[in-house]
C-alpha cells in the first residue's frame, strides 16, 4: 500500500472513498493514484495494489469499471478497526498467529517471516524474504495493534486486548490447514476430560512452537495433538491465549495432565502422582518410567511462575 508503513488504513480509506463515489475505470483509478500519492507513477505498481484489494474483497471489477466489493462495502458501512481486522484475518492466513506470537515478545522482520513460514508453510515465501512480513506488520501498525521499537515490532495495548479474546472469538473460523495437517481441521477438539474450542491459528502457533510433537509421548501427528494449558482454561481465562501457558500434548497425555496424574516442575522434569497406577504399556513407558526425567521443551517456552502456581495446587507435589 502507498503512503508509508503506518498509513495503510488511511490509504485504503481514500481508495474506497474514491471508488465508491466514482466507480472509475482502470485508467481513471491509475490517474487518481498518481495525483494522490507522491512518487507513484508506475501503472504496474498501482495495479498490483489494486489487484491485492480485489483479492481481499475490498474492490471488484465490473467490465472496465471498479466498484466496492463485499468486504469493501462492509468496512465502509461499519468503519471501525475491529471490522477491518476481521476482514484482513479472514483473508490472510497467519495474521492472527503473528499476533499470538508477538504477544510472547517483540520480533524482528526476519523473525516474523520465519514465524509465519514455520506456522503456515503453505504461504510459500522464500526463506529469508521479509517483504511479505513487512506488509503484514505494517497493516497491523496502521490499525494501531503493533508498534515499531527500534528493529523490533511489538503489540500495543489494543493488540494485546485483541489477542486475549481472539482465542475464543475465532474458534469457529474456517481456516483450512495445509495438506499435511488435514487431520487438525476442526477448531473444536475433545479429550476425556472435556471439550473446548480454540482459534485454529492459535492451535497452529502452539504446535509450531513445540515442533508439532508431544514431549511426553513423542506423538508427532497434528491430528492427535492438543493445546494443553498449565493454568487451566476454566479457572484462568486471562491466560488462555498466553503462549507461555501452553504445551502441545497428545490427547491421552493432555487428559492425564488435566486429571493431575503427572505434571512438570520448573526445570521441566516429569513429576508423577504417587497414586497413579496403570496396566497400559504406553502410559507406563511414557509417564511412570520417565519420572524425574527432563522432558524436551524449548527453553523459556513456559512461564515458570505459571508452572509453580499450577503445582502449588497439587497436594502430592
Amino acid at each position: 500500500m502507498f503512503g508509508g508503513g503506518t498509513r495503510y488504513v488511511e490509504t485504503l480509506d481514500a481508495v474506497l472513498d474514491f471508488v465508491g463515489a466514482h466507480q472509475p475505470t482502470s485508467d481513471e483509478l491509475v490517474g487518481w493514484h498518481r495525483g494522490s500519492f507522491q512518487n507513484v507513477s508506475s501503472r504496474d505498481s498501482i495495479m498490483r495494489r489494486v489487484s491485492y484489494l480485489q483479492q481481499v474483497g475490498f474492490l471488484r471489477q465490473v467490465n472496465d469499471h471498479w466498484e466496492l466489493g463485499g468486504a469493501g462495502r462492509e468496512y465502509v458501512e461499519q468503519g471501525d478497526v475491529a471490522t477491518l481486522l476481521r476482514i484482513m484475518c479472514d483473508r490472510n492466513v497467519g495474521l492472527r498467529s503473528l499476533m499470538y506470537a508477538l504477544a510472547a515478545g517483540p520480533m524482528t522482520l526476519a523473525e516474523v517471516s520465519e514465524q509465519q513460514l514455520d506456522t503456515h508453510p503453505e504461504l510459500g515465501w522464500s526463506r529469508g524474504e521479509t517483504d511479505m512480513a513487512k506488509q503484514r506488520v505494517n497493516w497491523l501498525r496502521s490499525m494501531g495493534l503493533v508498534e515499531k521499537r527500534g528493529d523490533e515490532y511489538a503489540l500495543t495495548d489494543n493488540g494485546l486486548q485483541f489477542v486475549e479474546s481472539a482465542v475464543e472469538v475465532w474458534a469457529d473460523s474456517d481456516w483450512t490447514p495445509s495438506v499435511s495437517d488435514t487431520e487438525m481441521r476442526a477448531g473444536t477438539y475433545e479429550t476425556t476430560v472435556h471439550a473446548r474450542s480454540v482459534d485454529p491459528e492459535f492451535r497452529a502457533t502452539v504446535l509450531s512452537r513445540h515442533d508439532r510433537t508431544c514431549p511426553i509421548s513423542g506423538v508427532d501427528h497434528p491430528g492427535l495433538l492438543d493445546v494443553a494449558h498449565v493454568l487451566s482454561w476454566n479457572d484462568y481465562p486471562e491466560y488462555r491465549a498466553d503462549l507461555s501457558n501452553v504445551l502441545a500434548l497428545s490427547k491421552t497425555h493432555h487428559a492425564a495432565f488435566d486429571r493431575e496424574l503427572f505434571t512438570i516442575d520448573q526445570d521441566y522434569r516429569l513429576c508423577v502422582n504417587p497414586s497413579f497406577e496403570t496396566q497400559s504399556d504406553v502410559l507406563q513407558r511414557t509417564i511412570l518410567d520417565r519420572a524425574g526425567e527432563r522432558i524436551s521443551i524449548p527453553e523459556e517456552s513456559l512461564n515458570p511462575q505459571y508452572v509453580a502456581q499450577h503445582n502449588a495446587a497439587l497436594e502430592w507435589v
